[in-house]
């Protein structure tokens, strides 16, 4: 009886956890390393903006701008725990930018270039920004420095500037 009393009130409480938005992955053990975290708050913000990037293709974007958000939250924690890792930068400024702000998610940009000059995703997403916001002359920047990478993404980045961002973001 003991036992089925505490199976249950594990059950209650990780389930109240994860409704409370908690990373479910890490779950409450202690024994959880701080990177093994920062990298599940990773890998949860990703799973979070692919299902957004979803959502917006079939034009809900009010459920895709929550989902960003929420990806948001997840990054910053990983940030707080890895500051010189480019990805999570990239990610949080591309997630800003979806939810419409274009000023911080560009730092975000700029900050994870500033440890990683060359990251072709930042380069990609930088130069959609500056699509977004008008400034093709830097945007073409973000063309000239993929344009050796043989990568998705200077043809992505290229095609918007194209067709001044007509194409899907």
């Amino acid at each position: 009886m003991k036992n089925i009393f505490i199976l249950l009130l594990s059950l209650i409480l990780s389930t109240s956890l994860m409704a409370a938005g908690s990373d479910s992955s890490s779950g409450s053990s202690s024994s959880s390393s701080s990177s093994s975290n920062e990298e599940s708050l990773y890998e949860d913000a990703v799973k979070l903006v692919k299902r957004a990037g979803k959502l917006e293709k079939k034009d809900k974007t009010d459920k895709a701008k929550k989902l960003y958000a929420q990806a948001f939250d997840k990054l910053e924690k990983a940030h707080k725990s890895d500051k010189k890792n480019p990805d999570i930068l990239n990610y949080m400024g591309f997630t800003t930018r979806k939810t419409g702000n274009f000023e911080k998610a560009e730092k975000f940009y700029l900050e994870g270039l500033s440890i990683k000059p060359n990251h072709n995703g930042i380069n990609e997403y930088l130069g959609e920004l500056y699509v977004q916001t008008n400034r093709i002359d830097k945007a073409n920047e973000r063309l000239e420095v993929l344009k050796n990478c043989n990568c998705k993404e200077y043809a992505e980045l290229e095609l918007i500037i194209k067709t001044k961002g007509s194409k899907v973001y």
